[in-house]
């Protein structure tokens, strides 16, 4: 498919449907990708021919203007067929969501560049040495009136394959963060594939280095503490995790009832002696399978249908217009509400739909060969982004006391214990 092409594709579907034709092409390559550990970039190339970037650029930007639970439909579909290649391009998408809260004059540009192909990773978490609340990285403004970004971040997921990173960043006068947005070929820019987890093994999610790195006045963002943006932005971020575990379990279930129908040995202990797909037993996993999936996907759909909702409310307020603070109506919550809901029970969905892909075909499903092992790997990866435990406990408060749940905005080391005990920990907002 040439470029012209998808762009013509897209123009004609509205919101862009991802073509299943696309899909089969990336999906078809998963197995390789996994048992070679090669890096999907042909497969990142013609999503970005397709401008699947584009998304949630708003109409009147150029774009496709897709909505929350139209982008997280795009999601689960690529992740069925490669959650590596979806969950990737999650921190571009975090940012092209956040653009709507900045200037006119930074939304504008950076939609124009993603409109022509532009794609955006993530570098915001420190691997160690820096405290919770703090960074290390450092975006500094030169004598000159210049900008120069030093740090170094890892869990960079997405950067091998952009064109830019947006890189959490302190203040050099004073306290609270930035955000910096750096070309990834820039001088002083290091981007390593040393990402050396047991899932998600091809997202890039490795260590970027800045030193003294060049960075345009309009890549320098700022941030508001408790903000519309702040609140949106870190439901977000958690929302696509779970569409791409969601994806995960459709592709375990793909394969799943691939192998079934596929299957002619059998077992003297099944009782039936008649083929896997016709054994009432095996019918019941995986009709177990599907009520598991649909649970997940469906509360996933609704947490972005809450999302729209929230960003509705806030625009009525008016608060997602630069400067509008931390008034934000009481709406706009939801959407941190909803997510950490879904957080705490949709990863044991999914990861119980794989769990029973390996009840139905026995031990031809381990073979390395077909590599089914990367559902399970894969969506257990994503769901240590944000301890489980901590979401129950926000949501358990929120319910007795009415305490709002606090986004997933600060990643660092605890404060040592004081002699009478341990400290009170308390992250601050990105």
């Amino acid at each position: 498919m040439t470029q012209a092409q998808a762009q013509a594709e897209t123009q004609s579907q509205g919101t862009a449907r991802l073509p299943e034709e696309l899909l089969g092409q990336i999906a078809e390559g998963a197995v390789r990708r996994e048992l070679d550990r090669e890096l999907p970039f042909e497969a990142v190339r013609w999503l970005d021919e397709h401008r699947f970037g584009a998304l949630r650029v708003p109409e009147e930007h150029g774009g496709a203007g897709a909505s929350v639970e139209e982008l997280i439909v795009e999601v689960i579909r690529l992740a069925e067929a490669d959650s590596n290649v979806a969950h990737l391009y999650r921190g571009h998408f975090g940012f092209v969501d956040a653009l709507r809260f900045q200037p006119v004059e930074i939304r504008d540009e950076w939609y124009r560049r993603v409109l022509n192909g532009a794609t955006i990773g993530n570098a915001s978490t420190e691997k160690g040495g820096n405290a919770l609340g703090e960074l290390n990285t450092v975006l500094a403004q030169r004598s000159d009136g210049s900008w120069r970004l030093d740090g170094e971040k890892f869990y960079s997921t997405g950067t091998i394959f952009s064109d830019y990173t947006r890189v959490s960043a302190a203040r050099d006068d004073g306290p609270g963060r930035r955000f910096a947005v750096v070309a990834t070929d820039a001088a002083g820019v290091t981007v390593e594939d040393d990402w050396d987890g047991f899932g998600q093994r091809l997202t890039g999610t490795g260590t970027t280095r800045f030193v003294d790195a060049d960075i345009e006045p309009i890549g320098v963002l700022d941030r508001v503490p408790g903000s519309h943006e702040a609140v949106h932005e870190a439901a977000f971020f958690q929302l696509y995790l779970l569409a791409v575990q969601v994806g995960a379990a459709r592709g375990a279930l793909r394969d799943a009832v691939a192998l079934i129908r596929g299957r002619k040995r059998t077992f003297n202990t099944s009782g039936s002696g008649k083929l896997f797909r016709e054994d009432p037993l095996i019918q019941q996993i995986v009709g177990k399978m599907s009520a598991g999936l649909f649970a997940a996907e469906s509360t996933v759909l609704e947490v972005a249908r809450v999302h729209d909702r929230a960003l509705e409310a806030g625009r009525l307020a008016g608060t997602h217009e630069p400067g509008a603070g931390a008034d934000v109506p009481a709406a706009v919550y939801e959407s941190e509400i909803a997510v950490e809901r879904a957080h705490v029970v949709v990863p044991q969905l999914c990861l119980d739909v794989v769990g029973e892909l390996f009840q139905t075909v026995g031990a031809s499903a381990v073979s390395r060969s077909k590599a089914l092992d990367r559902h399970w790997r894969n969506i257990q990866t994503v769901a240590t982004h944000n301890p489980i435990v901590f979401r129950a406990r926000s949501l358990g408060e929120y319910e007795l006391d009415g305490v709002l749940p606090e986004g997933l905005n600060a990643i660092g080391d605890a404060p040592a214990p004081s002699p009478g005990g341990s400290e009170p920990v308390s992250g601050s907002h990105a």
